[in-house]
């Protein structure tokens, strides 16, 4: 009997394996018994929404779609639309920092412009990881799209390090996200090698490399395991393609480049804002289904941020300047839009979930993705009434295709407190929470 903790081997180049049944004895974790684990992502978006575009009007499984979510199609049933959660600790503070840094601790950021900074205690995902990450090869995975930015907003006599960073392994240390999809690929596949030529052999033939042992792993697996074998080797090579193709520096047609891309354009980091958003996207996706972590984070972009989304039809500026809309039409509209977008990735991502089987339903069945900003409309920067989707059936604990709309002054960390028990972690409180958020099942 093989081990579901082994790995495919070869030229110093390591694959994990997706979770399988034919393996499922051996399992020394929540998948002992035949059941696979319970992973959770948490997807933040900067800036806030336009509300009228995004709440139902009304609450249960009979509720329409609305402008912003509708993306989601088909995949509504497996999604809720949480409305009514608050953030009362970030009222004190400025109208980005204070919202950021805590959107996964829920607690009072300390106002400061040096080194003392405090975010209030532990995010959601760091606790989550020192419970259940002994039991994979990375505890945590961190993502982002931007650097960190340093220095004063002088403006708020705010930090800007609180506006790079939504996990916190202590409330005075951030941790540090991956900005680069080739890094983020050798953590979860492989390790780095030393020389350039090392490096691009690497790169083109990782699968070669392993081949073999998967050949000889693959008899011993039910036939419905050998399936998904084949599936796995072909989604890492996608990837593993897709990131080749994005970052490659000869191609046939050089498109024009503003300048915050081309001060992004390092080695492994696509040019353009939606391969890089779907790239890393597509990375939790792979580190989900090969058990790598059962954790992971990723900020579409740093607060204040000055992404332009003009790659949109119908869109001419930034995400940062449409959400000071000011009941400006023409720039409502366009808010709108970049919201939708980022609605449609997640949808997208969801149904790379749902498309990988996992026991006896899919992986998505087993996954719950938070997706969510830090504020509601971004011109009041208003902390209440977030918007807040969570995708996935948490190991058939949540029961989704429904809205539900808190009623009064709902702390945000009721829902992590109610994420944490079904990750297996049992505290009395979270953050600001005064019991877990009820009708999730």
């Amino acid at each position: 009997m093989v081990s579901r903790r082994r790995f495919l081997q070869g030229c110093g180049v390591t694959l994990s394996l997706p979770w399988m049944t034919s393996l499922a004895p051996r399992v020394a974790s929540a998948a002992e018994a035949g059941k696979p684990p319970v992973r959770s992502a948490f997807i933040y978006f900067p800036n806030g929404v336009w509300e009228k575009d995004w709440i139902p009007e009304t609450t249960g499984s009979d509720y329409q779609l609305t402008p912003s979510l509708e993306p989601l199609g088909d995949l509504k049933s497996e999604v809720l639309v949480l409305t009514g959660l608050d953030k009362k600790n970030s009222h004190g503070g400025d109208g980005h920092y204070a919202k950021t840094a805590n959107f996964l601790t829920g607690m009072p950021v300390t106002k400061t412009t040096g080194k003392d900074i405090s975010s209030g205690g532990i995010s959601v995902d760091q606790l989550m990881a020192q419970h259940v990450g002994g039991h994979t090869p990375l505890p945590s995975l961190e993502l982002g799209t931007e650097p960190v930015i340093s220095g004063i907003d002088s403006n708020v006599g705010y930090t800007r390090l609180y506006g790079s960073h939504i996990s916190w392994q202590s409330p005075t240390r951030p941790v540090a996200k991956e900005i680069n999809p080739r890094l983020v690929y050798e953590r979860l596949f492989g390790k780095a090698l030393s020389s350039a030529s090392e490096k691009a052999e690497s790169y083109q033939n990782l699968l070669d490399f392993v081949l073999e042992d998967a050949r000889r792993l693959r008899p011993r697996l039910g036939r419905d395991d050998q399936f998904k074998m084949d599936e796995y080797l072909d989604s890492v090579r996608a990837v593993e393609k897709r990131i080749e193709f994005a970052t490659k520096g000869q191609r046939d047609w050089q498109p024009e480049i503003d300048e915050h891309a081309l001060a992004m354009a390092k080695p492994g980091i696509p040019g353009e804002f939606p391969k890089h958003i779907g790239i890393m996207l597509d990375l939790i996706v792979l580190a989900f289904q090969t058990d790598s972590t059962r954790v992971a984070s990723l900020m579409f972009a740093n607060d204040v941020s000055g992404r332009n989304f003009s790659f949109l039809d119908g869109v001419r500026g930034g995400h940062h300047e449409m959400s000071h809309h000011e009941n400006k039409k023409e720039k409502i509209e366009q808010y709108q839009r970049i919201n939708r977008w980022h609605v449609q990735q997640f949808a997208q991502m969801l149904g790379k979930l749902q498309a990988i089987k996992e026991g006896d339903g899919t992986l998505l069945d087993n996954c719950m993705i938070l997706f969510g900003s830090s504020m509601s409309d971004g011109n009041r920067h208003d902390p209440d009434n977030l918007p807040i989707l969570l995708g996935g059936r948490g190991g058939r604990t949540l029961n989704t295709g429904r809205h539900l709309a808190a009623e009064g002054q709902v702390p945000l960390c009721n829902l992590y407190h109610a994420m944490l028990d079904r990750m297996g972690v049992e505290v009395e409180a979270f953050g600001d929470s005064t019991q877990p958020l009820k009708d999730l099942a």
